[in-house]
């Protein structure tokens, strides 16, 4: 199956770049590309992408904007935003995870870490990376939210005992296979009680559920 991108970015000379690296693919072409933000809420309604590439400061309608408008959008449930940023540490990507975002990309990274988080994304699974997921609890989840979106404790009423603990695990950053040989699970195991959490939750993918569990309280963030 061929992943379908939406490139979002307004900086010509990158999208160019990034089209290069997706087009020379055999397993992921790009089907259209934005310079800003209303141009990728557009484009995504008109394309129904498998995966867009948001970047977040854009003129006009910025990425924060655009990624909460494309995750409102019931038609587009299946089309997954991975965040494009500067700076791994910009605080506005706490707030596009919040708003549906799948998980983020520096955009220093490496041509292979690059198209691997874009298949892992539109995989569905495995949408942060242990590294990345450690930083956004340490980095990202310990800035405030208002209590009027703060998600309650009771979302995680109806995990049993074995989902909460593997969601544990996955909101302490720990990779499928980590978990697997620590609670001595195989992964697709532990892959099929992430997916019961997700479920339950309503949370749109394993970011937005570690997410929801700091941001609930269920889990504190390192000390």
């Amino acid at each position: 199956m061929t992943i379908r991108v939406l490139i979002a970015d307004d900086q010509a000379l990158l999208r160019a770049t990034f089209r290069v690296l997706i087009d020379s693919c055999d397993d992921m072409e790009v089907v259209a590309e934005a310079a800003d933000g209303q141009q990728a809420i557009t484009l995504a309604g008109l394309h129904h992408p498998d995966v867009v590439l948001m970047d977040i400061r854009m003129p006009g309608t910025d990425g924060l904007a655009a990624t909460a408008a494309i995750c409102d959008q019931s038609e587009l449930q299946d089309t997954r935003v991975l965040i494009l940023t500067t700076f791994q540490t910009d605080e506005h990507v706490a707030q596009a995870l919040h708003l549906g975002a799948s998980g983020f990309l520096g955009k220093s990274t490496t041509a292979d870490a690059f198209l691997d988080g874009i298949r892992t994304v539109a995989a569905g699974d495995a949408l942060l990376s242990p590294v990345a997921t450690r930083s956004l609890i340490t980095r990202f989840l310990t800035l405030p939210v208002p209590s009027s979106v703060a998600p309650a404790p009771e979302r995680f009423s109806g995990l049993t005992p074995r989902e909460r603990e593997v969601l544990v695990a996955v909101a302490e950053g720990k990779s499928n296979d980590e978990i697997a040989d620590a609670l001595f699970l195989s992964p697709l195991t532990v892959r099929t009680h992430v997916q019961r959490a997700k479920t339950k939750t309503g949370a749109r993918d394993r970011a937005q559920l570690v997410a929801f569990a700091y941001q609930s309280g269920l889990m504190q963030p390192p000390r």
